[in-house]
């Protein structure tokens, strides 16, 4: 930025115009939990809640998978239609991410412990049992701090759930709502998928319901036939002989990109619920786990799609926040320029974190943190503001900090009506409240040529219209 300053002012001078782009600035996508999803753990995933406002306005309403996915929870359909696996994301503070890395308990993190312990349903005492039994079921971590597990009850093989595949029905149940695009046009057709929609309802969809139970419940269930048991089994050894490494890579593409902006997640856990396979017996039987076959192969290019389908849809059902970059910076102030400093730091949203008398002279030793989208033009501020009284700052990385804001708020409430106005389609500054979240995601999306919800598309925009003028 100052070398900008010098180019324009020393070298340039004022015959050239100098076009200079706006500064490209790196955020990050994470998530929050929901407001009832803290009181109550256990019958939050029976809570029928209505889906969240990002998820029914384009362009998010757009995204694969989004109409599978609710209050945190996807279920992912891999290609071939022969598996599916229940994915679900969380929020990861950065306490218990320093816990996943250094496989210790740090200071501070024994609510957070407590808290995840209750939302995965871990039966531990203790945050040293909790951390202990996260490490074990932790499969994946990466260095933006995102980690992905499985759940107890899938690592037992408890929410591994196998149907037995037939010659007319070899795929796992598919929604109604995701089966009409696969409808033929001719009448004959249109019966033939009548007969067929039948039958996969009245198998899979008993394999599907069973899962979701199993999910729901804590208690230990065990097959009555020994037939489904066995099919189960070999289900399990498939996931981890053929889809296990592959699900690492898929997590690795998910956390790549966010469905908001397209920027990388950071906070986040990953957990893989459950999974359906379509299986087939074989003709020569031996009354052991090897009497059956997947319907579908799968290779590890289609695992790794769906589950990142699988991550950005969960997401995007969820509180959406942008994380973004805190610089440190240092200065030196007298007093008369104290009061222009704290306006402008305020005004950027800064935090002043120290300030100390320098001994020997009457300056002030400022120590504070800033977002970094907010420090371009921050030393020039400064000059101007306290005509000199502040020296230039040093400006130094510091951390990653989630932006308390949601970008997709409006208001609802009648209250809220009378305060902001009412706003049916998107929510901006003209609701009275300046929304950082969602300017920044205009931003981003508008730079990576992105549809922007805020454009408006016009009709038939080739088309020549020549207004009449009236005299």
């Amino acid at each position: 930025e100052q070398s900008i300053l010098e180019l324009k002012n020393i070298y340039i001078g004022k015959d050239i115009d100098l076009r200079v782009s706006k500064p490209i600035v790196d955020f990050g996508e994470s998530t929050t939990w929901f407001d009832n999803e803290l009181v109550d753990f256990e019958n939050f995933f029976e809570l029928k809640s209505a889906p969240l406002r990002q998820t029914l306005i384009p362009p998010y309403c757009y995204e694969d998978g989004i109409r599978q996915a609710l209050n945190g929870r996807s279920r992912v359909i891999v290609s071939g239609r022969g598996i599916a696996m229940h994915v679900r994301v969380l929020p990861l503070s950065i306490n218990l991410y320093r816990c996943l890395e250094g496989k210790t308990v740090v200071n501070g993190s024994e609510n957070d412990l407590q808290q995840i312990a209750k939302a995965l349903s871990l039966k531990t005492d203790s945050p040293q049992e909790t951390l202990a039994e996260m490490l074990r079921l932790v499969s994946s971590i990466d260095s933006r701090g995102n980690a992905m597990m499985e759940s107890p009850r899938f690592s037992d093989g408890t929410c591994v759930r196998a149907m037995l595949a037939t010659k007319k029905n070899k795929e796992i149940y598919i929604p109604p709502s995701l089966r009409q695009e696969d409808k033929p046009d001719t009448a004959d057709g249109k019966e033939d998928e009548k007969v067929e929609k039948v039958e996969i309802d009245a198998n899979a969809k008993e394999v599907y319901d069973e899962l979701k139970k199993r999910m729901r419940n804590t208690e230990n269930i065990t097959d009555e036939d020994e037939g489904a048991a066995r099919r189960d089994r070999f289900a399990l050894s498939v996931w981890k002989s053929e889809m296990r490494g592959s699900v690492n890579g898929g997590f690795q593409a998910g956390c790549a990109f966010g469905p908001l902006c397209e920027e990388p997640l950071r906070g986040v856990l990953v957990v893989i619920e459950g999974m359906e396979m379509a299986l087939h017996e074989r003709r020569k039987k031996t009354e052991t786990d090897d009497d059956f076959f997947v319907t579908r192969p799968v290779s590890s290019g289609m695992v790794v799609a769906a589950l990142k389908t699988g991550i950005r849809s969960a997401l995007l059902s969820r509180p959406a926040r942008l994380m973004e970059g805190h610089l440190r910076l240092t200065l030196h102030s007298s007093l008369t320029g104290l009061g222009p400093l704290y306006d402008i730091l305020s005004k950027r949203r800064g935090k002043v974190l120290s300030d100390t008398m320098v001994d020997g002279t009457d300056l002030i030793s400022i120590e504070a943190t800033i977002p970094q989208s907010e420090s371009f033009g921050l030393t020039p501020e400064l000059m101007e503001k306290s005509s000199g009284e502040v020296t230039a700052p040093e400006l130094v990385f510091s951390h990653w900090e989630m932006l308390e804001e949601d970008p997709f708020w409006i208001p609802t409430s009648l209250e809220e009506r009378e305060d902001y106005g009412e706003i049916l389609l998107t929510g901006d500054i003209s609701t009275g409240v300046v929304n950082h979240a969602l300017k920044y995601i205009r931003m981003l999306r508008d730079r990576k040529g992105l549809i922007v919800d805020s454009h408006k598309i016009v009709v038939a925009a080739e088309k020549q219209r020549t207004l009449a003028r009236k005299k």
